[in-house]
């Protein structure tokens, strides 16, 4: 069974979140499993907005 896939908006929306969250002292599973996300998904979100700021010409020089 396939999971619901947020819109890319969404998904920064839920990434600022988690920070808001962090900064009330909360942890990452705490923060995480209050936007109904896991862990995993999380972290996957953050590798790929991380990567999508760089961008396609700094990783290919980086190759």
């Amino acid at each position: 069974m396939a999971g619901k896939r947020e819109k890319p908006e969404d998904i920064v929306l839920k990434l600022r979140q988690v920070e808001v969250l962090q900064g009330q002292g909360k942890s990452i599973q705490e923060a995480v499993r209050q936007i109904g996300v896991t862990v995993q998904t999380y972290y996957r979100w953050r590798k790929e907005r991380a990567m999508s700021a760089i961008g396609p010409r700094t990783m290919a020089s980086a190759a």
